[in-house]
């Protein structure tokens, strides 16, 4: 991913600016072990019905939804409307962000997850307001959020 340096700030190629000391460092190691959570195994089953890449994800995807105070099906939802779980992900990117390239899955996801907890685009929004930021067309959040009920009821 293209990264310039202004002003002290990091500047991701258009989609927002975040301050360099906040960004996440790579793939982070998982900080707990999720494979007892309930939350894994919805996960891992909705991913794995659709033979879906991510299901191999699981646990970061939890870990992210932790770390950055997210709907911890928030991120799994967008990359299975962004790339039918990574089924068409390119650069191992799940989440359709342009050209985005990330070194791992892994990456990605704790990368959109810090941006989407962090950015002055999608800090502190409501799940609609923020849907509508990542993708203005009418029906996308509603796409967005039946996902977000077949992995697991409100």
């Amino acid at each position: 991913m293209l990264r310039l340096l202004c002003s002290g700030m990091v500047v991701f190629a258009g989609l927002a600016s975040i301050p360099p000391a906040l960004a996440p460092q790579g793939g982070p190691e998982p900080a707990a072990d999720y494979r007892e959570d309930p939350r894994f195994e919805k996960l891992r089953a909705f991913f794995h019905r659709t033979n879906c890449p991510a299901q191999h994800y699981a646990d970061a995807f939890l870990e992210a939804a932790d770390r950055y105070a997210l709907d911890w099906r928030l991120l799994p939802s967008l990359s299975y409307i962004e790339s039918t779980g990574g089924k068409l992900a390119r650069n191992n990117n799940f989440f359709g962000w342009g050209s985005a390239q990330f070194s791992t899955p892994s990456a990605g996801i704790h990368e959109v997850g810090y941006r989407l907890a962090y950015s002055t685009l999608y800090k502190d929004k409501d799940l609609d307001t923020l849907l509508s930021t990542y993708n203005p067309l009418p029906e996308y959040a509603l796409k967005v959020k039946s996902v977000m009920m077949q992995i697991a009821p409100w």
